[in-house]
């Protein structure tokens, strides 16, 4: 398909900067068929049914933002997957300067060696010392803000909060799987209640999943593969729900990618683990998920073309524009929607 098809003007103001407080106070978008409801996160218990259960991402964003050196040369890394104990793939800024078995200082004692570059331009970074890698990041790296907000403003103490789900626990990700951002213990209590059970997986989201689609069709463009989980005990859960007649709601499009990937052609979801790049595009056959809670995406984005595959295309412009004249927040501080096909 026609990667322009997917293009929507978004003033740069609907952007927000700072999360909803309380988080569960954002406002939420129900797109339930062809009908528009402005609702708020905290009205999720009525909108789902007794029975239905929340899918969410359990992974620990990491402080994976490097600032560094290179000789005279400044360089910055995001790193964005983990290919082994000591070693990431990392997008760098002013990456002509750095060769293959270059050594990066990123103050704090924190140095690693380029090894390779990868063919989309990424350098694959070995970190030096005895230290565990994630304590070094601990040490020289800070959040890795979307660039969208880290364009507006630096990163700062709140974020280290703000940016980090109330279901964090297997560290790994570079960017948060923001849908659960707005969910607090008040909220999961309330859900309970209501009958709304919940399980969760573990995707760790990489920073590729902000690159631009620079392609003119989606059949050219390729995604970058992230690393998840679902253990055996989960899926036989998660199956027994739709078996029971209950929903899957997945919670962020990442518990979605790893539902989806951990699918069979008959619907039945299997145990999981390793990297996973499925690409979702309109015409995808849904196996494993009847709804979806996520932030508002990027014009264009590979987010915008996943949500347009599980509502249609012509659906989501419509609540998109809707969004937007309504004034609702947009990206990862931003509101949220409810997706029910």
């Amino acid at each position: 398909m026609r990667v322009d098809l997917f293009d929507f003007e978004l003033p740069p103001e609907r952007i927000a900067l700072r999360p909803a407080s309380p988080r569960d106070s954002a406002r939420l978008l129900l797109v339930r068929g062809d009908a528009l409801e402005d609702r708020i996160v905290t009205d999720l218990p009525g909108l789902l049914a007794p029975g239905d259960v929340l899918v969410f991402n359990d992974t620990r964003v990491i402080p994976a933002q490097l600032e560094g050196t290179r000789g005279e040369a400044k360089v910055g890394a995001t790193l964005h997957k983990r290919e082994g104990p000591r070693e990431w793939r990392a997008f760098v800024r002013n990456a002509k300067r750095v060769r293959n078995g270059d050594r990066i200082d990123f103050g704090s004692g924190v140095t690693a060696v380029a090894i390779e570059r990868g063919d989309d331009g990424s350098i694959l970074l070995a970190f030096e010392g005895e230290d565990p890698v994630e304590l070094l990041l601990e040490r020289a790296g800070r959040m890795p803000l979307p660039p969208y907000i880290a364009g507006k403003r630096a990163a700062d103490a709140r974020d280290a909060s703000d940016y980090q789900t109330m279901f964090a626990k297997e560290e790994g990700a570079v960017a948060a799987p923001t849908a659960a951002l707005h969910f607090t213990p008040g909220l999961m209590a309330s859900l309970a209640a209501a009958g709304i059970a919940h399980e969760t997986l573990t995707l760790h989201v990489g920073a590729g999943t902000f690159l631009p689609v620079k392609v003119e069709d989606t059949d050219n463009h390729r995604m970058h593969s992230e690393w998840g989980r679902i253990d055996a005990a989960t899926a036989d859960r998660l199956n027994a729900v739709r078996a029971a007649g209950g929903r899957l709601i997945a919670v962020g499009t990442t518990s979605l990618r790893a539902l989806e990937s951990a699918a069979g052609e008959d619907g039945i979801i299997r145990p999981f683990e390793g990297d996973t790049a499925i690409f979702i595009t309109p015409g995808y056959r849904f196996r494993a998920v009847d709804g979806l809670v996520t932030n508002f995406h990027l014009p264009k984005s590979t987010l915008f073309m996943l949500v347009s595959a599980l509502m249609g295309r012509e659906r989501m412009q419509t609540a998109y524009a809707h969004a937007i004249a309504s004034g609702y927040r947009f990206y990862s501080y931003g509101d949220a929607s409810l997706l029910l096909p």
